[in-house]
């Protein structure tokens, strides 16, 4: 027997209040704590960093070596940052062990190295010490305006010596912090998004974007499941958590009821596709790759709509958000695969 679609609008909404609702809230709610170590060996430019992404200063910064003799700690909201002190620095402060604290309490670390100076043994050892602790790691190339012209080698040379991703930055000018260092943050430990989006308002954009991209894969996935009708309550899942982390990084108040509203006004022509999506899946191979992209477009689009909505100050009116999926949705449709990241 055939198995049976639901065909009118009125089904696809009757599974959006079907949603656990207060369960994807607490959810939400409980990635709005984290806390971010900056690590790295003595003068690479932590304190400068770590006063970048605050806003303001807060750690000392000099040109003196070990200046950083404690952890500091700046709380934004519910995310903390917290510098620690240089490693490798000699005296009568154990810093080494100082900084290991701080990586002990962070749920996530950069680690920050000198370009200046190049990769040098202790900071390969330093390297595979945080990655040993299992904790979502990011390694940052500091004071690249220092070495311009050798920038491409010192980069190449880096990643080869530790077989990672390496993100050249300048703390100092701010070059590369916003557009790749935050990013990388956000690939590394998704759950940060909702932390940075909310508490670094500069970098906001990119948090939205962070989540939006990983809704849209996680629902290609799902859409590419053979069978009809068992991937909807998922997707719709997916999505809902989304329109709340989004909602969540604006720094909007958005409870469970508004999520689903704002997501039944959007749905007015997204479930009629997500139908059309379950529809091709008789067809195998093909039909299951249309019903991926299919999912992860609609995702896509409903994520750019709601990210629009929160920037407008949620002035947008319900044709408007219409008007905007359904444009979305057909440009994101014709683009060509991205490659993965």
């Amino acid at each position: 027997m055939a198995l049976k679609i639901p065909s009118r609008l009125n089904q696809a909404r009757e599974l959006l209040r079907s949603l656990d609702w207060k369960g994807l809230q607490a959810e939400v709610a409980r990635e709005a704590e984290a806390r971010i170590a900056i690590v790295g060996p003595v003068n690479a430019g932590k304190s400068t960093l770590f006063n970048l992404l605050t806003g303001r200063q807060v750690s000392p910064v000099s040109p003196v070596p070990g200046t950083t003799r404690t952890l500091i700690r700046e709380q934004l909201g519910p995310i903390t940052l917290i510098d620690t002190p240089g490693v490798g620095e000699a005296g009568g402060v154990d810093r080494g062990q100082i900084a290991r604290q701080g990586v002990a309490e962070a749920s996530a670390v950069v680690l920050l190295l000198d370009a200046s100076l190049g990769l040098r043994q202790a900071d390969i050892h330093l390297f595979r010490e945080l990655q040993a602790t299992g904790k979502p790691l990011v390694v940052a190339l500091n004071k690249i305006d220092l070495v311009s012209r050798d920038l491409g080698r010192i980069v190449a040379e880096a990643e080869a010596q530790l077989g990672a991703t390496v993100t050249p930055i300048s703390a100092r000018t701010e070059e590369n912090v916003a557009t790749a260092l935050i990013p990388r943050i956000l690939a590394a430990e998704p759950n940060l998004a909702v932390l940075v989006g909310r508490e670094l308002p500069r970098f906001r954009r990119q948090a939205a974007e962070s989540v939006i991209r990983r809704a849209a894969t996680v629902n290609a996935l799902v859409g590419a499941e053979p069978i009809p009708v068992l991937d909807l309550p998922v997707l719709l899942a997916t999505q809902a958590q989304m329109v709340m982390r989004l909602a969540a990084i604006y720094d909007e108040p958005l409870n469970a009821r508004h999520a689903r509203e704002l997501l039944s006004t959007i749905a007015g022509g997204l479930a009629l596709r997500y139908l059309a999506g379950e529809a091709v899946k008789v067809l195998p191979g093909p039909g299951w790759l249309a019903s991926a992209s299919i999912a992860a477009a609609g995702t896509w689009a409903i994520g750019q709509v709601a990210k629009a909505y929160f920037e407008s100050g949620r002035r947008l009116t319900p044709e408007q958000m219409r008007e905007l999926y359904g444009n979305l949705f057909r440009w994101r449709r014709r683009r060509p695969a991205e490659p993965a990241r």
